[in-house]
């Protein structure tokens, strides 16, 4: 039988403060990494001295020294003047395949990139692939500060859709990630699968790998969408392996009989 539910309290605001050290402004640190970026079977950049660099609200960014870059594929196609500091773009064209505005410079950086002057950075999507080391990195680089913690847990999860259980638990694996709401990854056993019908979305994460999706359909309105799982995770959250999450942004999720708030993130919706 369902427990009594408190009402919840306003809802978490995420994303709304950056982290202490984002709010001092760029930020560029060495990376002992070896990093790898591929365009058309070509390894466009090569280096074991990469720039990591952050800036407020922005993903982190590798630069790469131009003596490790194949320069030679990279064509001017742009100077912005008005920005600050003034940009270089560049395009990449490898054989026939052209990849415009891939990359960016700083011919004059100024005091606060200073250390970029004679580096390169391409826009993560542009290109084909990218490794750190041997392994893979999906969507931008790995920040060394992001932490994600996965740990088996015993408390009674719940989640409810248009007041009808859809899943519950007293198995989850919850995970803790710097910066994002708790999640909770339910086994499928405790999961109502005849409400979710498979979806084409996959996402990728560099924390955590691959991620395939479901809609649920409750009272004949489907949830686009609403729950993922990561069937093959990066070997660091092995522990969340076949297991579902349902964005706790959209569904109602009761925690040891405690109605948890809804975070706001850029998925509430």
């Amino acid at each position: 039988m369902a427990t009594p539910m408190q009402e919840p309290a306003r809802p978490s605001a995420w994303f709304e403060q950056p982290t202490p050290r984002l709010v001092r402004g760029v930020s560029v640190e060495p990376s002992q990494r070896r990093v790898r970026a591929f365009f058309g079977g070509v390894p466009i950049a090569d280096s074991k001295h990469v720039l990591l660099v952050f800036e407020p609200r922005r993903m982190p960014v590798y630069w790469f020294p131009r003596a490790d870059v194949h320069a030679d594929l990279l064509q001017l196609a742009g100077h912005d003047a008005t920005a600050s500091p003034v940009v270089d773009h560049w395009t990449l064209r490898v054989g026939e395949r052209l990849a415009e505005r891939a990359a960016w410079s700083y011919p004059d950086p100024g005091p606060e990139h200073a250390a970029l002057k004679d580096h390169v950075a391409f826009f993560w999507d542009k290109l084909d692939a990218w490794f750190e080391e041997d392994d893979e990195v999906f969507e931008h680089p790995r920040d060394p500060y992001h932490r994600v913690d996965v740990l088996r847990s015993s408390r009674r999860v719940r989640v409810e859709v248009e007041g009808q259980v859809v899943a519950e638990t007293v198995r989850p694996c919850l995970m803790f990630e710097t910066g994002l709401p708790v999640r909770y990854y339910i086994p499928k056993l405790d999961v109502r699968m005849e409400l979710l019908e498979p979806s084409d979305r996959t996402t990728r994460c560099p924390y955590k790998g691959v991620a395939v999706y479901w809609s649920l359909r409750v009272n004949g309105r489907l949830h686009e969408d609403l729950v993922w799982s990561y069937p093959h995770p990066i070997p660091e959250c092995i522990r969340i392996e076949d297991l579902l999450c349902f964005w706790n942004e959209r569904t109602d999720t009761i925690v040891d009989g405690e109605l948890q708030d809804r975070p706001v993130t850029p998925w509430s919706s």
